[in-house]
């Protein structure tokens, strides 16, 4: 529980020592930051060390498909209002990247920590948190991530027996579902662009009915709860209705609802509205996504989209024609090896856009937009597509390993 600053045990502190040395042998062989390695190789030696570490800390969860990495840093700086902050801030959100980050944050008041949605429950049975933060569920890596209702039924399960806050987005039903065994949720009417995930309710199977921005099942009754907490356009509407401008410095609407959600997380540990989005501002990118790189002498904005409804998010922020668009995909273990979730991406938004092509799986997409009627050139790398467009703006959009290709291509 928080506040227990009991010591670690003798075996706690080798395993936090010898994976943060593991951690530094990853880095030194230039094999990336160490913490899935480092916190691997101290779960090892104590498969309890997560809950020893999590003891002393007031705990966030934040889980969902997409979102989570930006939605756990803009909590994370708005709790920093009022105390330490520990966080996997880079996103190495299992098990074993979680306890790396609690490993290194021991004077810390809070733990604001990302976790993939299969592995929420069982952190959540591990660290106690205080608050969990549910922002959507929808299809993604389709080779190795459970279904969307299998997912929601282990939250569903996992949530049941906690006695945490659970923040959750009133606008899916999937979310809406899982969450819905808690016996303590807050409700936020954040928004759902993509709904192809939703349409069959998750309680009996019936068919949502969606009129506006309401949704029910027209069989069992199962419907959109009423919100406390909501985004209404630039502002976040608190429960006694008074709205509070959303100023960010990152783009889109898809990050005025994680700042909506984060919000109301930072209320549930007496941060006020205010103060909480100000300090939000100070976020300008979160692990390379947003940032603007001169490459080339062209300016090139790096956008992660790594599934069907991301993709819809990210075409929703790009400058608009004859802007270029650079698309990069990859299909490695990262990012799932099935890209037929290609096809669901409705790509003749891109129309008018010159579009540069590349990454392990350019023949993929070019096939895919063949399909969409947009025209677009296939590249070798990101030099040569880059070399191609007129100076000024380029946005380059690409899914996991991709987006780590660019951005090391680029020099980010």
């Amino acid at each position: 529980m928080a506040g227990n600053t009991e010591p670690l045990s003798t075996r706690a502190k080798f395993a936090v020592t010898a994976g943060k040395a593991a951690s530094a042998v990853s880095r030194a062989a230039g094999r990336g930051s160490g913490s899935v390695i480092g916190g691997k190789v101290a779960l090892r030696l104590d498969p309890d060390l997560l809950a020893r570490l999590a003891r002393h800390l007031d705990v966030v969860l934040v889980s969902a498909t997409n979102g989570k990495t930006t939605t756990t840093r803009l909590i994370a700086e708005a709790l920093r209002a009022h105390g330490e902050v520990v966080s996997n801030a880079l996103g190495a959100n299992m098990p074993a990247g979680i306890t790396s980050a609690l490993a290194g944050g021991s004077s810390a008041q809070y733990g604001v920590i990302e976790v993939d949605e299969k592995y929420l429950a069982g952190v959540a049975r591990d660290v106690g948190p205080k608050a969990i933060a549910l922002l959507n569920l929808s299809r993604d890596q389709l080779d190795r991530a459970a279904e969307t209702r299998m997912l929601a039924e282990r939250w569903r399960e996992g949530l049941a027996d906690l006695k945490a806050t659970v923040i959750a987005n009133a606008d899916d039903p999937l979310v809406v579902w899982a969450a819905s065994s808690s016996p303590n949720v807050v409700w936020v009417a954040a928004g759902q662009e993509w709904k192809d995930d939703a349409w069959s309710c998750p309680s009996c199977g019936g068919v949502m009915q969606r009129p506006g921005d309401d949704w029910f099942c027209g069989e069992c009754g199962f419907r959109r709860p009423t919100p406390t907490w909501a985004l209404h356009g630039e502002q976040v509407v608190d429960p006694q209705g008074v709205g509070w401008p959303i100023r960010l410095q990152l783009p889109g609407r898809a990050n005025r609802a994680n700042a909506a959600t984060s919000t109301a997380v930072a209320a549930v540990f007496g941060v006020p509205p205010q103060q909480a989005l100000e300090r939000m501002y100070s976020v300008t990118a979160v692990a390379g996504r947003y940032d603007v790189v001169t490459y080339q002498g062209r300016n090139v904005r790096l956008l992660l989209a790594k599934n069907p409804a991301g993709w819809l998010e990210t075409f929703s922020l790009i400058d608009p024609p004859p802007t270029p668009v650079l698309l990069s995909v990859n299909a490695r273990s990262a990012d799932g090896t099935d890209t037929s979730w290609l096809w669901d991406v409705d790509y003749s938004r891109l129309a008018g856009h010159p579009i540069r092509v590349i990454g392990d799986r350019k023949l993929d997409l070019a096939v895919r937009l063949e399909v969409a009627g947009v025209d677009f050139e296939v590249c070798q790398d990101a030099a040569e597509a880059v070399r191609g467009c007129p100076p000024g703006q380029i946005e380059a959009i690409a899914n996991y390993t991709a987006f780590q290709d660019l951005r090391r291509a680029v020099g980010n």
